[in-house]
């Protein structure tokens, strides 16, 4: 699993996602890559999971690149707690995602190959995603998605 070494402090607040990611909205290193079109919290299992579907999709032909990592804790309490106490301790560890973030980049094999892998490793994200090629920008306006959800 993904988790930073070690960090200044192991308690943050929750935080927003609003609107959408003006950095690493491109792909930048492989052919292909997956972007994420609705924001969310990503764990560093479902990244390890995708990662594997990646690389065995892909065999030893092409190359993955992980562009997230899992900076933030999430903390819980035990169960049957009473209220107070201070906060929980750390559980797992998450990757705060916007609309247009790329988080996996493909390269080094065929198109086909390439798209049905990343499509795989969507279906392992808890969001919506789509597949993005070199030199698209990924443009997602939140107000669309808004509108989409509601249809």
């Amino acid at each position: 699993m993904l988790m930073p070494k070690r960090v200044k402090r192991r308690r943050v607040h929750r935080g927003r996602m609003k609107g959408v990611a003006t950095k690493g909205n491109l792909v930048t290193y492989g052919d292909y890559g997956l972007a994420a079109a609705e924001p969310g919290w990503i764990t560093s299992n479902q990244i390890e999971s995708a990662r594997i579907v990646l690389s065995k999709r892909i065999k030893k032909g092409g190359q993955v690149w992980i562009k997230i990592f899992p900076h933030k804790p999430v903390t819980k309490k035990p169960a049957e707690t009473r209220m107070g106490s201070g906060k929980g301790s750390p559980e797992f560890w998450v990757a705060v995602v916007k609309p247009g973030r790329v988080m996996f980049e493909i390269g080094g094999i065929p198109d086909d190959i390439s798209k049905e892998a990343l499509l795989q490793a969507a279906y392992k994200m808890p969001i919506k995603c789509k597949v993005v090629k070199k030199g698209e920008v990924v443009d997602m306006d939140v107000e669309e998605n808004k509108e989409a959800k509601s249809l």
